[in-house]
């Protein structure tokens, strides 16, 4: 029972982190720079809600108490949100959104290149999807990073200004909570951790090409949203995500 609480809380960290970026995300539809990246940052935020429902869905079935992933997105409060902070972050102008993605995206990519290799077989195979998915997700968010990195005066500035701004949020997405310690002991999960190095690595690779500097190590890290422990900005997203199916209970199609 132990073992099946500890691989609930994980697979609704997974799920959750993939829910608010992509509700996030949602927000730019029908305001993107262009029709093109309009479509393209839906689509997104279209890949990451799939990949929140599976996990999601996964967790209703292991608890087995009538829960569905409606109920885990929609009647769970603030404080059981197990989602980092930054996926949280406001939107903010085109160039934060782009940092945002590319910050999240590339952790997800050697995230689920290891949760391919896991002893859980759902999960494996929930990650080899979300895998193939997230690679154009950090392909597409490098090449903006360049673009605007290596643009104009303008753009240029506003991707400095959103580094500075999301970079303090990157910390926690590599501190192990002791659910992630236990499904990694488990081979059901991944230390986060492990994954910092080549993280770091991509990023700078990015950075470099976008003449962006790296921001100085040292630099004081936010932390607390895989504990349930959000910015103030996460009840506003839920009062949004939540609203009809708290209105209306039970309200169907």
């Amino acid at each position: 029972m132990k073992n099946h609480n500890t691989l609930n809380q994980y697979l609704l960290h997974l799920a959750d982190n993939s829910l608010i970026l992509g509700h996030r995300n949602s927000e730019w539809c029908g305001h993107g720079p262009i029709l093109e990246q309009d479509i393209a940052i839906t689509n997104i935020s279209l890949d990451l809600i799939g990949q929140a429902r599976n996990f999601y869905q996964y967790a209703a079935k292991l608890k087995g108490d009538g829960t569905t992933e409606d109920t885990l997105a929609y009647l769970r409060d603030n404080r059981e949100f197990r989602n980092c902070l930054l996926v949280e972050q406001p939107n903010g102008d085109w160039g934060k959104t782009i940092v945002r993605q590319f910050f999240i995206s590339t952790f997800q990519f050697f995230q689920y290149a290891q949760l391919e290799q896991c002893k859980d077989a759902t999960i494996a195979a929930i990650s080899t999807k979300a895998l193939k998915e997230v690679t154009y997700h950090l392909r597409w968010s490098g090449e903006w990073v360049i673009r605007l990195g290596d643009g104009t005066e303008e753009s240029h500035s506003r991707i400095l200004n959103a580094v500075e701004e999301l970079w303090p949020f990157t910390g926690e997405l590599f501190v192990p909570t002791s659910y992630e310690m236990e499904v990694a002991k488990m081979g059901m999960g991944t230390d986060p951790s492990s994954l910092q190095a080549d993280w770091q690595k991509k990023i700078e690779e990015i950075f470099h090409e976008a003449t962006i500097p790296l921001p100085p190590p040292g630099t004081w890290m936010q932390s607390g949203g895989k504990e349930g422990k959000h910015t103030e900005y996460m009840g506003f997203i839920l009062a949004d995500l939540q609203f009809m199916q708290r209105t209306y209970p039970n309200a169907a199609w």
